[in-house]
């Protein structure tokens, strides 16, 4: 029987990378958003033909305090089951605002966004995938949350959205104690500069930078990039190692002299 994953935010850049290589590799996939489900019904379909798998779009804003209960149920509604979970939802502030001028407005709904929302949503999936591993101690079960290089590179031109990440990595050591009895790793991939939406209005600076060594590997991150990275996880080929920051960067973060 096939497992079955939940990938926030999955329906373009990361997210879609994510969702393109776990049903590669046979999950059914279940992905959110705020747009609305028209948009992506091609997409569901196309994705159950090439892979032969479940797929599932579910409209909702992972900042709404109703969004855990419905992405849950809608998966066990459609699957029955919950593998997985990979907090992949971000947002970069509405506008790139010097720290000493950003707006609390700003500040808010980055920080709703990108971590209210996955805390709350991995405590509540937390909690059902405890309970199945009380039923039965053999259901595979696992969480990955897609952080940031922003978590240790400052940018002060959108200080909120660093302040996010930070908070990201120190979710991911908290759930991976906490779950650490019951047998659910928990893990926190930290990507670099990456083809996105997000990315796309800064294009021409990060082009100029990658040409001037910025990254080791001369060249931009993929979304597959950071899919496959997801997909080794899920398979359980770092077993050993929960807690543990990956960083899919290109070597950016290594100091050089």
């Amino acid at each position: 029987m096939a497992q079955t994953a939940l990938v926030t935010g999955g329906g373009r850049g990361i997210g879609a990378g994510i969702v393109d290589a776990l049903a590669a590799e046979g999950w059914n996939v279940v992905f959110c958003g705020r747009t609305d489900p028209e948009k992506y019904a091609e997409r569901v379909s196309r994705i159950e033909k090439e892979f032969g798998v479940g797929a599932l779009y579910i409209h909702a804003d992972i900042a709404d305090e109703s969004a855990p209960a419905l992405l849950l149920d809608r998966t066990l509604e459609r699957f029955g089951a919950l593998n997985a979970l990979v907090n992949n939802s971000g947002v970069a502030p509405l506008v790139r605002a010097d720290i000493l001028d950003a707006t609390r407005e700003s500040f808010d709904r980055v920080m709703g966004i990108n971590l209210r929302g996955p805390y709350f949503l991995t405590q509540h999936i937390a909690n059902y995938m405890i309970g199945q591993k009380r039923l039965a101690p053999g259901f595979r079960a696992a969480v990955v949350t897609i952080g940031s290089i922003s978590a240790t590179v400052a940018s002060v031109s959108r200080g909120e959205y660093c302040l996010s990440k930070a908070g990201i990595a120190m979710m991911c050591k908290l759930f991976a104690v906490r779950l650490a009895e019951f047998g659910i790793p928990v893990y926190e991939l930290r990507p670099g500069i990456v083809h996105s939406d997000m990315t796309s209005t800064v294009r021409e600076k990060y082009d100029r930078l990658i040409a001037e060594g910025l990254t080791l590997q001369p060249r931009w991150g993929e979304p597959a990039d950071v899919g496959r990275a997801v997909a080794m996880l899920l398979r359980g080929d770092l077993a050993y190692s929960t807690g543990q920051v990956i960083n899919i960067d290109g070597g950016m973060e290594i100091g050089r002299l």
